[in-house]
């Protein structure tokens, strides 16, 4: 098993952009996706949901895929499950997102290594959230 290192965390969190796709993100409050683009929020990131139903989360328009956005996205965040990741980081890379990020208990090393020799940065099994006070 790999390690992400906290170069890459860091590079993903400050230079590949302010706008954030965040994949499972709903108005659900007490799911984890919640909280976490807040924090993004917090820190300057445009939070863009992506989830089936399409609803605005913290008054950003929702979409139902990556492909429905209509403009660039930088960073792809993923709150589904390890089977689903794969399929959603191969959609990041086609809509040309220069990063990808695989929440906690995400874990999909064939994934992983596809997007890297795409040219992406990538982590997995980490938290925005806890990596954003952790790296100052």
């Amino acid at each position: 098993m790999h390690r992400d290192d906290d170069a890459t965390v860091r590079k993903i969190l400050t230079e590949l952009g302010d706008t954030w796709a965040v994949v499972g993100l709903s108005t659900n409050r007490s799911r984890a996706a919640y909280g976490v683009a807040e924090v993004l929020r917090r820190h300057g990131k445009r939070v863009v949901p992506v989830h089936p139903k399409a609803e605005p989360v913290h008054g950003e328009q929702g979409y139902a895929s990556l492909a429905d956005i209509p403009f660039d996205v930088d960073v792809v965040d993923v709150f589904v499950n390890s089977e689903l990741a794969g399929a959603v980081a191969d959609e990041a890379v086609a809509k040309g997102a220069k990063g990808v990020w695989f929440q906690l208990g995400v874990v999909d090393e064939e994934a992983y290594e596809r997007t890297r020799a795409a040219g992406l940065d990538m982590v997995m099994n980490r938290c925005p959230a806890i990596e954003i006070p952790r790296l100052g």
